[in-house]
């Protein structure tokens, strides 16, 4: 059987960060990842799912909204998966870095929060999931140079 690519990144090495996980025609999927892999310290599925609701709304309706496949958790609860076709990776990480700050700012109720808008509505806390984007948009921008590309492994 096949190893699936994302299998051959050794995860003892990533740092929290943005990468390109891999590009398949148009379709590049990047990987937002939040926390340490394997560091002990994962997000709470709360927190993990109020993300998920935040900023898979937001950055639907950003300026790439059109070109975004797919926002969700990985099942590790180390980050995320973005996955977007047609779209130079500067403006993807402007649009991280725009969505993050909306979420961090956001007041009101959190989107889709509703018994008949989800699965598991009362999970879903907002102060978590703007302190866990707070925190990944603190390390995003005190990044001299981000480059995409997993540490000891080259993108495919």
């Amino acid at each position: 059987m096949d190893r699936i690519a994302s299998f051959s990144v050794n995860h003892d090495l990533l740092e929290p960060g943005i990468y390109i996980s891999r590009i398949d025609g148009d379709i590049t999927t990047f990987d937002l990842r939040t926390r340490k892999p394997n560091s002990g310290v994962y997000m709470d599925n709360v927190t993990m799912h109020t993300v998920e609701h935040m900023f898979a709304t937001y950055v639907r309706n950003s300026e790439i909204g059109e070109s975004v496949i797919y926002f969700g958790p990985m099942g590790c609860r180390t980050g995320f998966y973005l996955l977007t076709r047609n779209v130079d990776k500067e403006t993807v990480l402007k649009t991280v870095l725009d969505v993050l700050r909306k979420i961090v700012g956001h007041e009101g109720e959190v989107f889709g929060a509703k018994r008949e808008e989800c699965g598991n509505y009362r999970e879903l806390q907002l102060e978590s999931a703007k302190s866990e984007c707070a925190k990944y948009l603190e390390i995003l921008l005190s990044r001299d140079k981000i480059d995409f590309t997993y540490k000891g492994a080259p993108n495919k």
